[in-house]
């Protein structure tokens, strides 16, 4: 049986869903960003509530999967991003990689979130320069190339529209905290 779990954006969540399967007596196939494959009697009430113990949550409408599948597939262009120099755009990205088209992914992912796609990467591309920043080993230039901004200029600008403070402030003081990736919406 396939299971959709929302929540999930690093190893170290499919280690804990892995754990907390395994606890409730599932033998577990493979678990991913997202999904798992399982077998054996799911009893949904209670992996639902093994689950939000650990902030994640069962998806069983076929929009929400879609949609935690979108911003699992977000967070691979995101890496696909900072190592390609020529990537492809989101949109032919997120429809190659999901096997459908681009319009109803929007649609499914604007109805679902209050928000569009290209402003939840935004959102995403500025907590990895925060996260780049907190670590003090790149400048903001390297980090502006790193993540495909077309200038340092228009990183600033998108960083203060999306945080309401400047790069500079953040980096004297870090007022505004890093959001967890599922918060972000």
């Amino acid at each position: 049986m396939q299971l959709h779990i929302k929540n999930m954006v690093c190893p170290r969540c499919i280690a804990t869903v892995t754990e907390v399967l395994s606890a409730q007596g599932l033998q577990v196939q493979e678990v991913k960003l997202g999904e798992a494959l399982v077998e054996g009697e799911v009893h949904t009430e209670q992996l639902q509530a093994a689950l939000q113990q650990h902030g994640f949550e069962l998806l069983q409408e076929k929009d929400e999967q879609l949609t935690d599948l979108i911003k699992t597939t977000l967070l691979e262009y995101q890496h696909h991003l900072e190592q390609e120099y020529q990537p492809i755009t989101t949109s032919v990205y997120l429809a190659e990689k999901l096997g459908t088209s681009y319009q109803h992914l929007s649609k499914v992912f604007s109805q679902q979130t209050g928000t569009t796609i290209e402003k939840y990467l935004i959102k995403l591309k500025i907590e990895r320069v925060k996260e780049l920043l907190s670590y003090g080993e790149l400048t903001l230039s390297e980090i502006a190339f790193k993540l495909q901004y077309s200038s340092v200029q228009h990183l600033s600008n998108q960083f203060k529209k999306v945080t309401g403070v400047s790069v500079t402030d953040y980096k004297k003081a870090p007022s505004v905290e890093r959001l967890p990736l599922d918060k972000l919406t």
